[in-house]
């Protein structure tokens, strides 16, 4: 048996229930309704990428930049969001990541350039860091039901997100391809109110954040063991992404339909498989399976014809929620760091392999051809299944050492950043 079955999240929250994920104080629920915009923008430019390319008078590779800028500034603002939030507070640093949202967004639909445009997405994506990692220990620190429910509601958060962007894409993108920008702004804008008005100020941490505080975490073997796996995965992940929509070349109606279906089964599988198969077969066994069926997918993707195309990037959408889920608390459990200090370390791994897949898959087109990009995803997929088999014993080891640690501190480790 998985020793992550003792104190993992999604084991105990198989037995929550959805009346304990559903009935939560306002603050979370403000804070959970941002965040899924906030998620939104990540898929938000899937439908319409090829519009992009169109209205500006740009390649494939320079439209890509839209993600590598974006993720490249949040992967380094990890370092930045304890820090930020150790000093002025949490519901002080998620207000300044949605307002740099707002503006960046809106400038994002004014650009006469793809320079312009891959710029803005910098300023969103430093934006979005601040918000996303706040909102997760802010979650996690005021919802009713504990770290269980939390993760919960926050991958819900997090699948209905990346489920409804690349339909509002679709929607506003196909009259202009600014709109979605000016929309994700406007929504932004009222997660912005919601926050003032329901989220009090939280408690200050005991000891601030240094810079250097999530590189010195991952001196632990684990949470580095963790990061790895997660950098293999995201590049497959976001070659899906970031990548496929130029691969299928459709409408933004079919585009928006496909990476909709997409984002469902990954919030499906996010929030209510994931737990399940993790409580019969353990998270470790769960995680190493769901890589390599992703690998598989990947690569007939890569190969099939257009309706194999279509279908593999919708079925995707499940082993990437099953991995989103698991990763998740992997990083907030595996290491005795406290959980945002941990959980930035890991995100400053896991992003660059988000802000590399983007630049990449369209150079190795143009190097090779248009399989092969698919076949690199589907080998970084399988990396990280072996860094799981290779390093099960340290994960398994210090899970089962921290499980009771995090059962009796969830309240204070959240905010001891």
């Amino acid at each position: 048996m998985d020793p992550f079955d003792t104190g993992s999240a999604a084991g105990t929250a198989a037995g929550t229930g959805a009346g304990g994920i559903l009935r939560q104080p306002k603050a979370v629920w403000a804070t959970a309704g941002a965040s899924v915009v906030a998620f939104m923008g990540i898929g938000l430019v899937d439908p319409i990428l090829p519009s992009i390319a169109q209205g500006l008078d740009a390649t494939t590779g320079q439209v890509s930049l839209l993600f590598t800028s974006y993720f490249l500034i949040t992967a380094f603002a990890m370092l930045l969001t304890g820090f930020v939030s150790s000093r002025i507070g949490g519901r002080k640093t998620l207000l300044l990541g949605l307002a740099l949202v707002v503006v960046f967004a809106g400038l994002s639909g004014t650009s006469d350039t793809v320079g312009q445009l891959v710029g803005y997405r910098a300023g969103w994506g430093l934006g979005n860091a601040l918000f996303v990692s706040t909102a997760l220990a802010v979650i996690v620190g005021a919802a009713a039901g504990g770290s269980a429910a939390a993760i919960l509601l926050y991958e819900s958060a997090l699948g209905l997100g990346m489920a409804c962007g690349p339909l509002l894409g679709a929607l506003l993108g196909d009259a202009s391809w600014r709109y979605p920008f000016f929309g994700t702004a406007v929504l932004m804008a009222i997660g912005f109110l919601c926050i003032t008005a329901f989220l009090k100020e939280q408690p200050r941490p005991a000891r601030r954040t240094s810079l250097l505080d999530p590189i010195r975490a991952l001196g632990h073997g684990g949470l580095a063991s963790a990061a790895a796996s997660a950098f293999f995965y995201n590049y497959t992940f976001f070659t899906v992404l970031a990548f496929t929509p130029f691969v299928l070349n459709m409408t933004p109606y079919r585009s928006g339909a496909v990476f909709f279906a997409w984002g469902v089964l990954l919030a499906v599988f996010s929030v209510v498989v994931a737990p399940r198969l993790q409580k019969r077969f353990g998270s470790l066994k769960v995680l190493g399976g769901s890589l390599v069926l992703l690998a598989a997918d990947v690569l007939v993707l890569g190969y099939g014809g257009h309706t194999a195309a279509v279908v593999c990037t919708i079925l995707s959408g499940a082993s990437i929620g099953v991995n989103n889920t698991v990763y998740t608390e992997l990083a907030l459990g595996v290491s005795d760091a406290p959980r945002p200090v941990a959980s930035a370390g890991y995100n400053f791994v896991r992003w660059f392999a988000a802000a590399a897949a983007p630049y990449f898959a369209p150079k190795i087109e143009e190097w090779t051809d248009v399989h092969v990009p698919f076949v690199v995803a589907a080998l970084t997929a399988a990396a990280g299944a072996l860094v799981v088999v290779v390093r099960r014993g340290a994960l398994e080891h210090d899970a089962e050492e921290l499980a009771p640690r995090h059962a009796t501190e969830d309240g204070v480790t959240v905010f001891a950043d």
